[in-house]
């Protein structure tokens, strides 16, 4: 479902609650969110997610990080929202078509990702290949915990920006709302 922006500012605040948890799971990033509506233009909404993100603690990453299922598989460790399932599907597509040695060397290192630091691997996966996918998550492995918390938010914010770009369309050129 998408959504002109002046149809998420007039949502009762539960139903925009939904929506925007689709787009991210930390419900702190959710509430503050409301918290700033009317946000009156897509580009405003894009920029209060991005703040509101950069705010956030890392208990809060990890709550977002929780609504997203490990690479190349279907399911998150929380219950998400129809939406949210159907924009992970589309973003890990690339996953799909992977080799069955990509899809064991992915299970293996999403097991060594989360043993190392304790969260499931995140990536903003739209776009990408298995092989892409694998490569960042070796990568990312040689990084600390500290480091690696920060790469993980970052491209969580970016899965929720990508998000929030697909619920909420651009204002035609000329158009009032």
């Amino acid at each position: 479902m998408t959504f002109t922006i002046t149809e998420l500012d007039a949502l009762p605040p539960i139903h925009a609650a939904e929506q925007l948890r689709a787009c991210c799971g930390a419900s702190a990033w959710v509430a503050a969110m409301l918290v700033l509506r009317p946000f009156r233009t897509r580009e405003a909404l894009l920029r209060a997610a991005d703040d509101v993100w950069s705010r956030l603690t890392a208990a809060d990453w990890h709550e977002a990080f929780s609504h997203h299922p490990r690479i190349g598989e279907r399911r998150a460790a929380v219950a998400v929202a129809p939406t949210a399932r159907s924009w992970s599907a589309t973003e890990q597509a690339g996953a799909d078509a992977a080799t069955q040695h990509v899809t064991r060397a992915l299970a293996e290192g999403n097991r060594a990702y989360e043993a190392r630091f304790g969260f499931i691997f995140i990536v903003c996966a739209s776009g990408l290949r298995a092989d892409d996918m694998l490569a960042a998550l070796q990568r990312r492995l040689g990084n600390d915990r500290e480091s690696e918390l920060r790469v993980a938010a970052e491209e969580q914010r970016k899965i929720t920006r990508l998000r929030l770009e697909k619920l909420v369309v651009p204002t035609p050129a000329g158009s009032a709302t």
